[in-house]
């Protein structure tokens, strides 16, 4: 009896030590792609998914209704995906990118508003303001163009030397936060191009996100470094706190209060940071692609189900995933 009770307490003792370690998986998986994703989009709020693939075009789901709501299509061949894509904060209209033209479609009926084709370079990522009004993007050869779709005004943002990587767009339009392989993130203000704070970093800016409420800006590097600032002053709040030689961040969301950080990265990963420090909060694993050797998925995005206490991913296995989150 002694042996029995011996094996039990430390089997007992090997699952919580386990369990300690080990990232928690999803309480609920939806199938959005059936043979894994190219690109997809969250809405601030969870409610929409926009999902890339190759056999759907790109798909718009309705997560509170676990339903696929549009299908659409913007290109006749498969040679020229969807790999940039984006929900307005206010869930009123989405914007979808190929290499060098880009389509804005009404959330509310499902309407293209129209197609827009680029003659320089390619588009390396794209953003939508509220109802639709402006588009941001970042290309290839350096530059960044704010557009007006209401009054046609176009702005071409010249400060970065490089190919741009990230860009984020407040949700009035009014300002963008763009990161370029020239080690650097420029804070600028779209009404006039003048840049508000310049964010260095050592090596090349692969990742930048703002809050909603205009309090904080996300700039992280291909190495080492990720850095929340303070926009107001442009000051350093926090750098994200781990130990890897190298982190590479393939989404980020501030949550609706702004005090935490959701991240995922190309290795499956899911992390809670505090944004007043830059500790990590928890760690999750979202589901690899199926047949995947080894197991492998990106996450593309991230987002906070403020009144589920819980939190949401897409990733290339073309999977919805949802995680419960631990009271912080």
């Amino acid at each position: 009896m002694p042996n029995v009770f011996h094996a039990t307490a430390l089997l007992s003792l090997m699952t919580l030590l386990g369990c300690s370690d080990a990232p928690n998986q999803s309480d609920l998986t939806i199938e959005h792609a059936a043979r894994g994703a190219f690109a997809a989009a969250l809405s601030h709020d969870g409610r929409y998914s926009l999902v890339s693939s190759v056999e759907h075009g790109v798909s718009l789901w309705d997560n509170q209704e676990h339903g696929l709501k549009y299908q659409w299509h913007q290109s006749q061949t498969h040679n020229n995906l969807v790999h940039s894509l984006a929900i307005a904060y206010d869930n009123s209209f989405a914007v979808t990118a190929e290499n060098n033209t880009f389509a804005i479609w009404n959330i509310q009926n499902g309407q293209n508003q129209g197609f827009f084709k680029i003659k320089q370079g390619t588009i390396r990522d794209i953003a939508i303001s509220n109802q639709g009004r402006y588009v941001l993007y970042g290309r290839s050869d350096n530059v960044v163009v704010h557009l007006d779709l209401v009054s046609g005004r176009r702005i071409e943002f010249l400060g970065h030397q490089e190919k741009i990587n990230s860009i984020a767009l407040s949700p009035n339009g009014h300002f963008a936060l763009t990161g370029a392989n020239d080690y650097s993130a420029y804070f600028w203000d779209t009404r006039t191009g003048q840049v508000i704070h310049r964010f260095n970093h050592p090596s090349r800016v692969t990742k930048v996100a703002l809050d909603a409420s205009g309090q904080y800006a996300f700039t992280a590097d291909s190495l080492k470094k990720a850095s929340i600032w303070q926009l107001t002053s442009g000051d350093l709040v926090s750098q994200l706190q781990y130990i890897a030689r190298q982190k590479i961040f393939s989404a980020v969301r501030f949550s609706e209060k702004s005090t935490l950080l959701l991240t995922g990265s190309p290795s499956r990963q899911l992390d809670l940071w505090q944004v007043s420090n830059g500790k990590k909060l928890d760690s999750w694993l979202v589901e690899p692609r199926a047949g995947s050797r080894p197991k492998s998925a990106v996450v593309f995005d991230v987002a906070f189900l403020e009144q589920e206490n819980a939190l949401l991913t897409e990733s290339s296995s073309g999977l919805l995933e949802r995680f419960k989150q631990a009271s912080h």
